[in-house]
């Protein structure tokens, strides 16, 4: 994880047996913070090069070559219908792998890694259109303020349709 991170644990969880715990990779897009379980993460760092792709989904930023390995890039702003932003030092790849081969997504900024029972999870709000309303796996409210943070599905963000 970047220098930027760091770990916590829910006031929430503080007194829940520790083997039930699970560490979600915080991040921001758009003022909205998301979630991805830590165990899909495989690395996450600054913003590289990407060289396009042509015929590629507009989603798709293109692709990076990391020590060897070439990896899918996309851009989630675009992919879940957010704002255009150009990329900054703050913003983020984070590298998941998906059906052996590695997927980049750039976020805006990656901010800490949480930990969560399956009782901090509640069910996907049936909210927005239905190809958005997929990328979400449950939301999880957290800190002292009840801060909204929506849990995303991996699968369905790859997924080749929208």
């Amino acid at each position: 994880m970047s220098e930027q991170e760091t770990v916590t644990q829910s006031e929430s969880n503080s007194n829940t047996n520790n083997s039930h715990l699970n560490p979600w990779v915080v991040f921001k897009l758009f003022e909205e913070k998301y979630a991805l379980k830590a165990v899909t993460i495989q690395e996450v760092f600054r913003i590289v090069d990407i060289v396009p792709v042509p015929g590629a989904p507009d989603y798709i930023l293109g692709i990076i070559n990391s020590r060897g390995i070439i990896i899918t890039i996309i851009d989630l702003r675009t992919r879940f219908g957010l704002p255009f932003a150009e990329p900054n030092d703050s913003s983020r790849i984070i590298v998941l792998e998906n059906d052996n081969h590695p997927i980049g997504l750039l976020v805006d900024t990656v901010a800490e890694v949480i930990w969560m029972s399956d009782s901090d999870i509640g069910s996907a709000p049936g909210i927005g259109t239905e190809a958005t309303a997929e990328f979400i796996q449950g939301v999880s409210q957290q800190g002292d303020n009840n801060e909204l943070l929506i849990l995303l599905n991996l699968e369905r963000i790859t997924d080749d349709e929208p």
